[in-house]
C-alpha cells in the first residue's frame, strides 16, 4: 500500500466536512473516518471473492443518503409537469451565496434566466458555481445552506 496516498486520503477528509470515506479496490479497503476532530483510519486486505458478485447484492443494503435520494425521486413523481429541478452536477457543500455576508445568489420568488447562476457546491476547496438550465421562477430551495449535497440531489424547483 502507497503510504503517501494514505496520507493524501487523510488530508483531504480532515479538510473537508465529510466524516466519512470508504474506498475499495481490487482486494484493498480503506475506510477514514473522524469523529469530533479526531481522524481515525484503518485498512485492510481480504482477498477476493472465488465467484463475481452480483451487482444485486453489492447494493442490497440502502444508505440514508441513498434512502433520501430514493424519497426524492418517488417525490418526483408528484411534481407538476410545469417544475423543473436543478440537479447537483457533483458531491460537496452547497452554498447560496458567495461569502457568508454576502446576498443569495437566487432566493425563491426571483425570476432567474440560463446561464444564472444559482448557487455554488464546494468540492475539494473548489467553488463550483451551479447555473440555471432553464427560465422560470423560482418556487422552492431544497438544500439549506452549508449542508453536503449528493451527486444528481435537486436544489431548486423551478417553474417554467
Amino acid at each position: 500500500m502507497d503510504i503517501n496516498l494514505l496520507k493524501k486520503i487523510v488530508k483531504i477528509v480532515e479538510d473537508s466536512s465529510i466524516t466519512e470515506l470508504e474506498i475499495e479496490e481490487e482486494n484493498t479497503r480503506i475506510k477514514v473516518s473522524k469523529n469530533t476532530g479526531a481522524v481515525h483510519y484503518a485498512a485492510t486486505q481480504h482477498p477476493a471473492p472465488p465467484f463475481p458478485v452480483p451487482v444485486a447484492s453489492q447494493h442490497a443494503h440502502l444508505r440514508p443518503a441513498d434512502e433520501a435520494a430514493a424519497a426524492i425521486a418517488k417525490a418526483k413523481d408528484d411534481l407538476p409537469g410545469n417544475l423543473h429541478e436543478v440537479k447537483s452536477p457533483i458531491v460537496g457543500t452547497f452554498y447560496r451565496a458567495p461569502a457568508p455576508d454576502a446576498d443569495s445568489y437566487a432566493k425563491v420568488g426571483d425570476e432567474i434566466s440560463v446561464g444564472q447562476v444559482l448557487c455554488i457546491v464546494e468540492a475539494m476547496k473548489l467553488m463550483n458555481e451551479i447555473e440555471s438550465d432553464v427560465s422560470g421562477k423560482i418556487v422552492k430551495i431544497l438544500v439549506e445552506n452549508g449542508k453536503p449535497v449528493e451527486y444528481n440531489q435537486p436544489l431548486f424547483l423551478i417553474e417554467i
